[in-house]
């Protein structure tokens, strides 16, 4: 089976990029979005999505607060974020929440965030 996403970005449009890459590039399955971390968490125990691609910087409940409830009430799901505002201390941050990897909004956004998604093992 393959695996469900949730997208979650306070920026519609980059909500809407993201899923427009993922559904014209992968055979994956777009389940929901959400605009915060909040909504993210709420949106995991309904949706049990395998990857979250969660934005570091939201209104109501950053992307690592999200990271760590996430973790907490679904260990399985794959988390991955997706910031411009990457770095080794955001990213030392982000894997100590429970994010598998980190890539940059800035960098060659379909080339990047596709290749971490298929480098992740749902369930490993």
């Amino acid at each position: 089976m393959l695996p469900s996403i949730l997208i979650v970005d306070d920026s519609s449009f980059i909500r809407l990029l993201v899923r427009r890459c993922i559904e014209a590039n992968t055979a994956w399955n777009v389940c929901g979005e959400a605009e915060n971390g909040k909504i993210a968490v709420e949106k995991v125990i309904q949706l049990h999505p395998d990857i979250v691609i969660l934005d570091f910087q939201m209104p109501v409940m950053n992307g690592l607060e999200a990271a760590r409830q996430i973790t907490k009430i679904a260990p399985n799901t794959v988390l991955l974020m997706f910031t411009m505002h990457k770095s080794e201390q955001l990213a030392q941050a982000a894997k100590a929440a429970g994010v598998r990897d980190v890539v940059s909004k800035s960098d060659s956004v379909t080339e990047h965030l596709l290749a971490s998604l298929r480098s992740m093992e749902v369930g490993a």
